[in-house]
């Protein structure tokens, strides 16, 4: 079975704890995943407003994103 992309984004994420966009996109090419920074953009905004992820500009092209806190209870929302 092939997990979404949102799904294996999200688990680098909680692995991490926090990182940058360009972390992740290294990250997910060493698990031989090739995304466009678009994609990432778009993924990242999805697991935003399901309040999974906070993600906030660190510089002029650099995003931190970080575990949003209280996040013991798993979303129920279907991606």
């Amino acid at each position: 079975m092939v997990l979404p992309l949102k799904n294996i984004v999200y688990d680098v994420i909680k692995a991490e704890k926090n990182t940058t966009d360009e972390e992740l996109i290294k990250l997910l090419k060493k698990q031989n995943i090739e995304t466009s920074k678009n994609d990432i953009n778009k993924i990242l905004l999805h697991l935003e407003i399901m309040n999974l992820i906070s993600v906030r500009w660190i510089g002029k092209n650099s995003k931190r994103i970080e575990l949003s806190e209280g996040n013991d209870q798993q979303s129920n929302a279907l991606w």
